[in-house]
């Protein structure tokens, strides 16, 4: 770690290929408050992060000089979310359309999971904690 530079993440920016139906997604999956918004990002608040939904479009300045890759190359990050019951949450992805990439699956390190991708293939995990076997 950089002396003086925080440990505390603030915003996580999503590169979204449909501004649009990335925020009809995000409004029908979490119950997060949107923050800031307009044509091009949609700003959400999920406890004390933000996630910035960023039309693709709008994403080589800020990377620069690195290219913007695009979703199509597969998945490059999860992002996690603890829940109390995975099984539950399940059901209620699958009730309002949600496909599930994997899961529900007991892991080896303790946690039950099951994952799922945004409409730009940005890969979402709910994670239960449970007793190692």
């Amino acid at each position: 770690m950089v002396n003086g530079l925080p440990s505390e993440v603030e915003v996580i920016t999503l590169f979204v290929d449909d501004i649009a139906s990335s925020k009809a997604f995000y409004a029908k999956v979490f119950t997060s408050e949107t923050v800031w918004e307009d044509a091009v990002s949609s700003v959400l608040r999920f406890g004390g992060l933000l996630i910035n939904l960023l039309d693709v479009s709008q994403a080589r300045p800020l990377v620069e000089p690195l290219p913007v890759g695009p979703s199509s190359a597969g998945a490059r990050a999860l992002l996690t979310i603890r829940v109390a019951d995975v099984d539950e949450v399940c059901s209620a992805l699958r009730r309002i359309g949600v496909d599930l990439l994997n899961g529900p699956i007991d892991r080896p390190w303790g946690r039950r999971t099951a994952s799922f991708a945004d409409p730009s293939g940005h890969v979402w995990e709910i994670a239960q904690l449970i007793g190692r076997t």
